[in-house]
């Protein structure tokens, strides 16, 4: 009778990937185990698998166990217990990760009703598999560049998480708590979600389009809000950047004054400093993804390969080519 009166709500799968995150991991499953002691039943259950059934060791050098592999989950599949949500849980270098295996086996959860959802970069294992198409997604900011370009019919945005119908992910690190909070808030109540918040010690549930940085007056130290202006024009404009003459049009000031307010606040010229935040999205592009290089500098807005590799090397001391090398030689040590 008490069973029938404290039924299940959801049963999750946390899929582990290598090198997958562990904070993004943690703070998605404790706020489950929070629900339950405050409710007083279990309310949420959940296992863990990987691909063999084997302890998947997270970014930070920890082995995790796991229940069961995924041989194991297909054959739960039609039974009572197949899971309400299979969530993917990984990390860095996720753009290695390429399991045909996998990929199908989120394909047959999701086509039997089964909601999926991913951690920190789990939206990529999700797009691989073909279950982002036309959908909704978060992504941690890092990767957003490459996912951007690997994936153009997804719907990215760089937001602490997304709910698209039966697809959650979410930004990983401390956004996996705010979208738990989310799911936990439309199962019971907000009361309940305020007992957990107590006793994880955060006093708020962030909106899913809270920004993942820090602000730019934070992170950049600048306080000048016709700068902090520029730059966000900047960043919104990288692979066809804006004149000199366009971004004055824009904040109301002359060329003569932006120069010199650059100076001031960011020691070095405003063309200087557009240079270095394209080169930076072309970084992140040469490491996340397999784009040719020229791509990659259409993509960031030079005219030419060369060009840009000339500025590249100018800033990183190597060409955009061995920035290649040199992480396939990092990741295979």
């Amino acid at each position: 009778m008490n069973a029938v009166k404290h039924a299940i709500k959801r049963s999750f799968v946390f899929f582990l990937i290598p090198d997958f995150t562990m904070i993004a991991f943690a703070t998605a499953l404790d706020p489950l185990r929070s629900a339950n002691r405050m409710l007083g039943y279990e309310a949420y259950r959940w296992r863990l698998a990987s691909i063999d059934g084997k302890p998947v060791r997270a970014s930070n050098g920890v082995e995790c166990a796991v229940n069961t592999s995924l041989e194991e989950e297909r054959k739960k599949m039609a039974g009572p217990d197949r899971p309400n949500m299979a969530i993917v849980c990984s990390g860095v270098n996720v753009e290695r990760y390429h399991n045909k295996s996998a990929f199908a086996w989120l394909r047959e959860e999701y086509n039997r009703g089964v909601a999926v959802g991913g951690l920190c970069t789990g939206a990529h294992i999700l797009a691989a598999a073909g279950l982002l198409s036309n959908k909704r997604c978060a992504i941690h900011w890092e990767n957003l560049p490459g996912f951007s370009e690997a994936f153009p019919k997804a719907n990215v945005f760089a937001d602490l998480f997304e709910i698209d119908q039966n697809v959650y992910t979410c930004a990983g690190g401390t956004a996996a708590l705010d979208m738990m909070l989310k799911l936990i808030g439309d199962d019971f109540d907000e009361s309940l979600v305020n007992r957990v918040c107590e006793q994880v010690l955060t006093d708020r549930v962030r909106s899913p389009t809270d920004r993942q940085r820090l602000p730019l007056r934070a992170r950049l130290g600048v306080q000048n809000s016709k700068v902090l202006t520029i730059i966000e024009l900047m960043e919104a404009n990288l692979s066809e950047p804006l004149s000199l003459i366009e971004i004055a049009d824009h904040v109301d000031l002359s060329r003569r004054q932006i120069e010199r307010l650059f100076r001031t606040e960011m020691g070095r010229s405003p063309a200087r400093y557009y240079l270095e935040i394209r080169l930076d999205r072309a970084r992140h592009l040469l490491i996340q993804s397999s784009m040719p290089v020229v791509e990659v500098a259409v993509a960031c807005g030079f005219v030419s390969a060369s060009h840009f590799s000339k500025c590249y090397r100018e800033l990183y001391a190597r060409s955009p080519q061995q920035e290649r090398v040199d992480r396939k030689q990092l990741l295979a040590a």
